[in-house]
């Protein structure tokens, strides 16, 4: 028996009843001869992690723009942790392991130079832009010129981690709640770092039922989510600390998300988005070969999007710096 089947054998055997099974995966858009050794869900987890857009995620701001100091969360560290979460979930549950890291690994594979700021900058000059629609396209189409050819369960997690979609897997579920779970934690801790929160700031009745330490608070939204969740058709938490959760990250929009000392630079980055796609827009013969040839295919417009969206932040800013700021002149 070859080790993908041993594997598959061993799913059937110990995984939930509700969860995604390897062997019976919806498949990808281009049929592929099995691997031998990994199932269908790990093999996508690999590409995933070996594909450039994941290690672009190291130099991308996740709520702080360019940070200067070493212990700020980047978006490829929000996307270690999210795989973390998720996978813990994902054990306790019985559910597919595999399957929920690749989706965890690839969610935000999509996201812009500087955060939600760069997402939203992006969106005014390219109507309907969202990073998550963005992170299928790279699975499908721009990773490698051609795409990772992923199947049908991690593309569909991928695509709705975020947004008022459901994932058609329980695996894909877990994610999206994990995507949360990470980023209200995280950019406490960020913030408190940052001297943009003090821990008196934080909204006492929630940390009352979460707790008042990170570790706790992931802690308890971790087991609550597993108990509220075992055995079930559908990934939730219980009420309590549903609310509390959802107060936290009204409190993080009101505080941290929304005009504090952690968007300082919000104004520039926009600026720096939006130059771009419209010099780049009348100026397409500056894209790199690589989107010039796909103009006709897709449109000028929509190549840049894509350009501009793989940016890292200090890509972006030295693109900026090349194409308007004028540049000294060699002495003699």
């Amino acid at each position: 028996m070859r080790l993908r089947e041993y594997t598959e054998e061993l799913e059937e055997r110990l995984l939930s009843p509700y969860a995604c099974r390897s062997r019976f995966t919806k498949g990808r858009q281009k049929p592929e001869e099995p691997c031998t050794i990994r199932t269908a869900f790990q093999r996508d987890r690999d590409r995933i992690i070996h594909s450039k857009s994941f290690r672009r995620l190291k130099h991308k701001t996740q709520v702080f723009i360019i940070p200067e100091g070493d212990h700020y969360r980047t978006r490829l560290t929000h996307t270690l942790e999210v795989a973390q979460i998720a996978r813990t979930i994902a054990r306790a549950l019985r559910l597919n392991e595999d399957l929920t890291e690749a989706i965890a690994l690839g969610h935000d594979l999509g996201h812009t130079p500087f955060g939600h700021t760069g997402e939203d900058a992006l969106a005014e000059v390219f109507p309907g832009f969202k990073h998550n629609e963005q992170s299928l396209r790279v699975v499908d189409i721009l990773e490698g010129g051609c795409g990772l050819n992923l199947t049908f369960e991690v593309r569909d997690g991928i695509l709705n981690h975020t947004g008022p979609k459901t994932p058609a897997t329980l695996e894909g579920q877990v994610v999206k709640i994990a995507d949360r779970i990470a980023y209200i934690n995280h950019d406490i801790d960020d913030a408190l770092r940052g001297g943009i929160l003090t821990e008196t700031d934080l909204p006492r009745d929630c940390l009352t039922i979460l707790g008042f330490r990170h570790r706790e608070r992931i802690n308890t939204m971790v087991l609550d989510l597993i108990k509220a969740s075992w055995n079930q058709p559908e990934i939730k938490m219980g009420p309590e600390v549903q609310h509390a959760m959802d107060n936290l990250r009204a409190f993080l929009f009101e505080r941290v998300y929304t005009g504090s000392e952690a968007k300082r630079e919000e104004a520039k980055a926009r600026h720096v988005v939006q130059y771009l796609f419209q010099y780049l827009v009348a100026n397409p013969d500056a894209l790199p070969p690589e989107y010039r040839e796909r103009i006709e295919e897709f449109g000028r417009e929509r190549v840049v999007c894509d350009y501009i969206a793989g940016m890292t932040d200090r890509y972006a800013v030295a693109q900026f710096e090349r194409l308007f700021i004028p540049r000294g002149f060699p002495a003699f």
